[in-house]
């Protein structure tokens, strides 16, 4: 392909989306991102799209929102991996939120696994990967219907929400930087997830590397207002992206950043030279109480220390006697 076929191609993109990350962009014209951050800077230098953390954004400053059939498509892997570890988080018998978008619906389809647990949403896309969940109660708020992200918002919304309180909310946004916290582009978005966070003790942020930095119109969660972040892991020459998490860090947000290359099953590490805070399980490692189902499970380790042959176990329980 061309320079300017790539070019009006990465336009075309960033125009149909709003948004668009490196990497994805890279994907899709066939070409590595040095190549598309070179494609990127000459299509900035002519005004016709704005360079962002790790991406390209419409000109203009504030990025506009792009419709769910956009972001379906967008950082799908990072979504994926971010789910995988957010949802290392939830434990059995909880009560929690999930706002509206696409990285909470993909959290929701691995909550379904989990038993017990009372799901409260303003999402029809979260609400429909958990409706054939066994034992997972999903709670709907009222409110108007809002097409382009399948949410209910407004004032029935927001006043089905008073007087509740659950364990966590988990919400994404269109942007987070450590000056402002997570923000949107729809001011009746942003009112609603401002009540899911009033309703919970604790506040869950996700977000791809995409929105480290980015700042849109209505803020959401002030910085002092969210307890953890779930991010993926920045491109290695993605240095503001890396800036902002350890400014995140700095104000006390415990972060875990999941990608591909780390270790873990939905990974799980830190840019290289930064050590944020993190306080979550990885995925998989669900907490469990005494007695529960989880207390029959044993390490490799322990199971390894057992005696296996007969001549082993005689050994062991005569050692056993005389230390009696």
């Amino acid at each position: 392909m061309f320079a300017a076929e790539r070019r009006q191609l990465i336009l075309e993109m960033v125009r149909a989306n709003g948004a668009v990350s490196l990497r994805e962009l890279a994907r899709v014209v066939q070409t590595s991102e040095v190549t598309v951050r070179r494609d990127v800077r000459a299509l900035e230098a002519e005004g016709l799209l704005d360079r962002r953390h790790g991406g390209a954004v419409l000109p203009g400053g504030f990025t506009r929102e792009s419709g769910f059939p956009q972001k379906s498509h967008l950082a799908t892997a990072e979504k994926t991996a971010i789910a995988d570890l957010a949802a290392g988080l939830v434990e059995e018998g909880e009560a929690i939120v999930v706002g509206a978008g696409t990285t909470t619906q993909e959290l929701a389809r691995r909550l379904a696994r989990v038993p017990g647990l009372t799901v409260v949403t303003n999402s029809l896309l979260v609400a429909q990967a958990l409706a054939h969940a066994n034992r997972v109660e999903v709670v709907m708020t009222g409110g108007t219907l809002r097409g382009s992200n399948y949410a209910l918002v407004g004032s029935g919304a927001e006043q089905s929400l008073q007087g509740l309180r659950v364990s966590r909310a988990f919400l994404s946004g269109s942007g987070l930087t450590a000056e402002r916290g997570l923000s949107t582009s729809n001011m009746l978005s942003a009112s609603v997830d401002r009540a899911l966070v009033q309703a919970a003790a604790e506040v869950v942020v996700l977000a791809d590397h995409t929105k480290l930095g980015t700042d849109t119109m209505f803020q959401t969660v002030p910085t002092d207002v969210i307890t953890r972040l779930v991010t993926d892991e920045p491109p290695p020459h993605d240095d503001r992206a890396a800036t902002e998490l350890q400014a995140l860090a700095d104000q006390g947000v415990q972060i875990a950043v999941a990608g591909p290359g780390v270790a873990g099953a939905g990974g799980d590490g830190v840019p290289p030279g930064r050590q944020p805070r993190r306080d979550m399980p990885l995925p998989g490692q669900r907490r469990t109480h005494p007695g529960g189902p989880g207390a029959q499970l044993r390490s490799a380790g322990s199971l390894a220390e057992q005696p296996s042959g007969p001549a082993e176990r005689e050994r062991a329980r005569v050692a056993d006697l005389r230390r009696r």
